[in-house]
């Protein structure tokens, strides 16, 4: 059988289908194909389409493992993720055809490769508060990127699932939002009083009007497109150089660095090890028990201050709104048109 007719199969029907593995999902399964087919080709020496299962051995894998931290310079988690993937294609052929079970075995053995783990990049609530007080108000976009900050840090939600949020999963009355995760899995978070006033002035008055396949997604872009992880990721680095200084910055990755800085903000509260796992949406309470290796020796007043702040409510300024008016500015409206 080709490989190319097995991966046709592993993406048409087993991830989608079978496994109901997200979209998102799929398309980094894909990327991964798409770097391990060219290699496959020239580890035989032979064309893509000419490929067939028994080419999937053991051995190519490892060289592929090898040609991405040599060739790619990838690091060991993300040639482990690669490695998943790979595997996740060997469980398919286990599973749908058995005939080659023994080619699947022997990928599924191969071991995930240790690697040093990184420290967990958070910031403490005053750190919070000054890239908070680094948005300016009075710039076309400064509402809408006040408010992905305060919900980055309120929901502890990745940048994906910020990204993909649509107007429906905000319910003001009761303050909550629905994030949609990993494994096309629904967590209904409740929100601070802040968060919850931010969004609905967000949406109310700064919330510029989408082309027609955006139009319900809640934050967009100058493009009028649905802001993506990577644009999220963008405003986050911004801020975070304004607000911090340079060493300070080291180990933080720019979005992430919020939903580590919500964990860590409950477990200084006393949230239970449960609550902080509910609320990122983590799959096993493991990955929610490294921030219990965290040292949390700063002093906590900090926090009773920050509580203040979340528990308060905003009120609409008329003179900050005539400021963010730029959907009547002419020179803005022109430099849209000619995106």
């Amino acid at each position: 059988m080709r490989l190319s007719s097995c991966l046709l199969q592993y993406f048409n029907q087993y991830l989608p289908q079978i496994k109901g593995t997200s979209e998102q999902s799929i398309k980094t399964y894909q990327q991964t194909f798409s770097l391990f087919m060219y290699f496959l080709s020239d580890y035989h020496s032979i064309k893509i389409k000419s490929l067939k299962i028994e080419h999937l051995s053991a051995d190519a894998v490892l060289s592929f493992l090898h040609h991405l931290e040599t060739h790619r310079k990838n690091t060991v988690q993300t040639r482990n993720n690669r490695l998943a993937v790979v595997k996740s294609f060997a469980k398919m052929i286990r599973f749908m055809h058995p005939d080659k079970k023994h080619i699947a075995e022997a990928i599924l053995n191969i071991p995930q490769k240790r690697a040093q783990k990184k420290l967990m990049g958070f910031l403490y609530s005053d750190e919070i508060i000054k890239v908070f007080k680094t948005v300016d108000l009075k710039k076309k976009e400064g509402m809408r990127d006040y408010t992905i900050l305060h919900l980055l840090y309120d929901s502890g939600a990745r940048a994906s699932e910020i990204a993909t949020l649509d107007l429906d999963y905000f319910d003001p009355v009761n303050e909550t939002i629905a994030v949609l995760g990993k494994g096309n899995r629904y967590r209904l978070i409740s929100l601070w009083p802040i968060t919850s006033a931010l969004i609905t002035n967000y949406i109310l008055n700064y919330r510029i009007d989408s082309i027609p396949v955006y139009g319900h997604r809640l934050f967009i872009n100058q493009r009028k497109r649905g802001l993506t992880r990577h644009g999220i990721n963008k405003i986050c680095r911004k801020y975070l150089a304004k607000a911090l200084p340079l060493k300070r910055l080291k180990g933080l990755s720019p979005a992430h660095c919020f939903r580590h800085s919500c964990a860590v903000n409950m477990l200084i509260l006393g949230d239970s090890v449960s609550d902080i796992k509910n609320r990122l949406g983590h799959k096993s309470a493991e990955s929610t028990m490294a921030y219990l290796h965290i040292d949390l020796s700063r002093k906590r007043n900090i926090q009773k201050k920050f509580i203040e702040y979340t528990q308060s409510k905003i009120t609409p300024d008329k003179k900050i709104n005539e400021l963010i008016d730029w959907e009547n500015n002419k020179e803005t409206l022109t430099w849209l048109d000619s995106l």
